[in-house]
């Protein structure tokens, strides 16, 4: 707990707070928790007021959309004209790009949740900041209690399981801030095969690379991974051994280094691993590869 305003508002969306006259001694608690890209902040005060101006929006490194929840007291909060009383269990989906306003007459306890707006177009759940919702609506009180389920096990999970929780934190916040919508099934798959293959191409020097690894990164099973690729007419093992000898015949023509170090480079066991993994795709040798693409043309 601390009396310092500044830290009623976090390093990701900066507000310049003030505190309502008579306030000043009300002691304030904010608690933050990560969740990959996903940030959980509860904040605890007494009667407190706060802007995000254009200041404030130019400190902001990132653009948010922000599930604010209000647990106990009520606020007014404002953003695009467009001025709401929140009362406890109500939840409202702001922007963190627009300027917005809040005023707590008596203590507050909120908790938001912050999410990238890419981390939702990449599950296939896009949303837009728009009117509150009561927590009378069973989609939003099934958020509710998962946050607090997750705020109990938080600290204990770990890899896959933490994937697995932000995933299943995005659909949630997405059906109940986008009810009149259905979640399409379908809409998920180009936005999940594109984050698998922007993971593979920042992966692919990693030796240990493989379908279990990059499931359990996006939150699916080793099968589910398969018929994503079987869907794009491929394999796992197809594009992973295409987009690796790509980088590796590039670097043939415009680098000098080894083919041994090229090897290191890009995640083959070793050197004869790359020696055959190449000519099965290009019918020579690295180093033939090398000399034929990179010898000069010769005139009459």
């Amino acid at each position: 707990m601390w009396d310092n305003d500044d830290l009623l508002s976090d390093s990701w969306l900066p507000w310049a707070v003030r505190r309502a006259a008579g306030a000043e001694g009300v002691r304030a608690e904010v608690r933050q928790h990560r969740l990959g890209e996903v940030v959980l902040v509860d904040r605890s005060t007494g009667p407190v007021s706060g802007v995000r101006g254009r200041r404030q929006i130019a400190a902001t490194d990132g653009d948010f959309l922000v599930v604010r929840i209000v647990r106990e007291g009520e606020e007014l909060f404002e953003q695009d004209g467009r001025t709401w009383l929140l009362k406890a269990g109500d939840a409202v989906l702001w922007d963190s790009g627009r300027p917005a306003r809040f005023t707590a007459p008596g203590p507050i306890a909120t908790r938001s949740v912050v999410v990238p707006r890419r981390g939702l177009v990449e599950v296939g759940c896009p949303l837009v900041a728009g009117d509150p919702l009561p927590d009378r609506v069973p989609a939003v009180h099934l958020l509710t209690g998962y946050l607090d389920a997750l705020d109990a096990t938080l600290p204990a999970l770990t890899g896959p399981a933490v994937v697995a929780a932000r995933n299943a934190l995005m659909e949630l916040v997405w059906g109940a801030l986008s009810p009149a919508t259905p979640l399409d099934p379908q809409a998920v798959r180009p936005a999940r095969w594109a984050a698998v293959e922007r993971y593979l191409d920042t992966h692919l020097g990693r030796g240990d690379l493989s379908a279990e690894s990059v499931a359990a990164a996006h939150g699916i099973s080793v099968r589910t991974l398969a018929r994503l690729f079987a869907e794009h007419g491929s394999t796992f093992t197809g594009v992973l051994r295409a987009k690796r000898i790509g980088r590796v015949s590039e670097d043939l023509l415009t680098g000098e280094d080894t083919v041994e170090a090229l090897a290191r480079r890009w995640g083959f066991f070793d050197t004869s691993h790359l020696n055959r993994t190449f000519r099965a795709v290009h019918g020579t040798s690295p180093h033939e590869y090398r000399l034929r693409h990179r010898e000069p043309t010769r005139v009459g």
